[in-house]
């Protein structure tokens, strides 16, 4: 195990087939291929058949285990579309907590009475007609 888990009760593996049938959460993260300036992985193709869940991986996955992604996905790169459209796939609810979640942060940071006057301070004005 690598120095930065030393302590803390997880496993790491780089087999997926291997631990599918063990988990209660697959979290994928997405390809960022918009600032992918270097070659790290030798193409989308094989990244999705070495990590991406598959209908075959999804299917091996326990019954009540949640599918999760950030968002936006790339569909058939990390997660297959069918997966995504699963049941048991929560993505669009964490996206739209998640944009949720920061609006509550935004405007905290803002305080309070403050979040008013800064959306009035973004208005822009219409141009005289």
């Amino acid at each position: 195990m690598g120095g930065s888990l030393a302590g803390w009760p997880v496993e790491v593996s780089h087999d997926l087939d291997r631990v599918l049938a063990t988990v209660d959460v697959c979290y994928l993260l997405r390809m960022q291929q918009e600032r992918m300036d270097e070659a790290l992985v030798p193409s989308l193709r094989e990244y999705s058949a070495t990590f991406g869940l598959t209908t075959r991986r999804a299917d091996m996955l326990r019954d009540g285990a949640i599918v999760m992604h950030p968002g936006p996905m790339n569909r058939g790169v990390e997660v297959a579309s069918e997966v995504a459209e699963r049941p048991n796939a929560v993505i669009t609810e964490q996206v739209a907590n998640g944009v949720a979640v920061r609006m509550a942060v935004l405007f905290k940071l803002l305080g309070p009475g403050r979040a008013a006057g800064a959306a009035e301070a973004l208005e822009v004005e219409e141009e005289p007609r």
